[in-house]
């Protein structure tokens, strides 16, 4: 690594260790006077802080430093199909503030936005914090993204999002930074920071309104050519044949194993279920008919995962989305597929398991998104030598929409060294 500036610093200190000016000369080779000198452009910024001394070794005690995550805000959206959360994160992740609300992705992007940013803004005012502590946003859509732009490319449920300049939106209200992906890809590495930071192969899937995954392979989150990588929910699969999918084609997976389908069958049984909700709490009542119909959409989405398993051979998949809710049931539907399915070596240390992160997933992978942009340590140092840049410098972040350049993959290390 770079040992030439204060974000080569910062990057060694967000793993949240205290550590003393010797140590971190150590680590880097730098010299006591360079080490000083960087640690007191990180402590003008806020972003490194004393914390209590390193125990006596009989002199002096040594003063120790470390990461604060409390220094900015990063704002967060995980919006779904049907649903939206909103929250204010501090620089490690940790939600501080949150708002969820029913909400329509196909309200348009204008009204499913204006109330995004109206929600930042009473979040800002209920914790007395200005506008200008916030460093960046990080947005999470159900749909593909066009990675370099952030703008939603052909998304099949969100009508009016077409080529939608997302960034720019919101920076009429904040001017930071604004990241935005797939809401699979962040529930992934959400997910993946704060339970399963070592697992370089995994796939994290949703099953909602929609089916969609986020895929890591070899630590690399993968976006594809277009950004429809892990979109999923659109693989035909043997019992959808015939059934048209609202995306236009027929046979998709959606079609029967997403929520709308489960509870549209349900209804035919006589039982009351019109959202995802419904059916998860009729399976938790323990009525047969939703049980089954909810083991057999976990059959079904393990024929498409069989696929995945024998193309991708990941280590570990994590189920989540408001029928992972559902309990074992979903589960051990999709267990049993890819298990009979996929051949012993692609499945002998396979791990299927429910979400542990839950619905925080999203918000979280969210804010990682947005705080790794900001705190690049290239972009540490551009902040550095500005001049007047210590106090409350993160403030003057350029107004910028995302690039390529600047959404670097997030891997195992760097999701480590963005939480404590």
């Amino acid at each position: 690594m770079d040992n030439g500036g204060p974000g080569e610093l910062l990057h060694i200190l967000r793993d949240g260790r205290p550590r003393t000016r010797a140590d971190l000369a150590g680590i880097t080779g730098l010299g006591r006077a360079a080490i000083s000198s960087r640690l007191e452009t990180l402590l003008g910024l806020g972003l490194v802080a004393p914390v209590s001394g390193a125990p006596s070794t009989g002199g002096r005690p040594s003063a120790r430093l470390a990461f604060n995550p409390g220094a900015r805000l990063a704002a967060a959206a995980d919006v779904g199909a049907t649903h939206a959360t909103v929250a204010l994160t501090d620089l490690s992740g940790g939600v501080l503030v949150e708002t969820t609300e029913r909400l329509e992705i196909s309200c348009g992007p204008e009204a499913v936005l204006d109330w995004l940013t109206m929600t930042l803004t009473g979040h800002l005012n209920a914790m007395k914090r200005p506008a200008t502590d916030m460093i960046a946003v990080g947005i999470g859509l159900p749909g593909p993204v066009e990675h370099s732009t952030g703008k939603p490319i052909s998304p099949p449920i969100m009508p009016g999002w077409d080529g939608f300049d997302v960034p720019a939106y919101i920076q009429q209200t904040f001017n930071v930074p604004v990241l935005v992906d797939n809401d699979v890809n962040l529930m992934a590495l959400g997910e993946r920071a704060t339970r399963w930071p070592t697992e370089d192969n995994m796939i994290f899937l949703k099953v909602a309104t929609g089916i969609g995954s986020g895929v890591v392979s070899g630590g690399i989150l993968q976006r594809g050519a277009a950004g429809v990588a892990g979109d999923v929910g659109h693989i035909a699969v043997s019992r959808g044949a015939g059934i048209q999918c609202r995306c236009g084609k027929n046979a998709c997976l959606e079609a029967i194993a997403g929520a709308p389908a489960i509870a549209a069958q349900l209804r035919k049984n006589g039982l009351k279920a019109i959202t995802g909700n419904d059916v998860v709490s009729l399976v938790r009542s323990g009525d047969l008919a939703a049980i089954q119909a909810v083991r057999q959409a976990g059959r079904d989405i393990g024929e498409m995962l069989n696929m995945c398993v024998s193309f991708i051979n990941p280590s570990l998949i994590v189920v989540g989305g408001s029928l992972a809710q559902s309990g074992e049931h979903l589960i051990a539907g999709i267990r049993e597929t890819v298990y009979a399915r996929s051949t012993p070596l692609a499945t002998q240390h396979l791990n299927i398991t429910q979400s542990e992160t839950g619905p925080e997933a999203g918000v979280v992978g969210a804010s990682i998104l947005a705080v790794e942009y900001v705190l690049a340590p290239h972009r540490v140092n551009d902040l550095a030598a500005r001049p007047h840049s210590g106090g409350r410098g993160l403030q003057k972040e350029e107004h910028v929409a995302q690039t390529s350049e600047s959404l670097p993959d997030v891997g195992a290390k760097q999701l480590q060294d963005a939480l404590p």
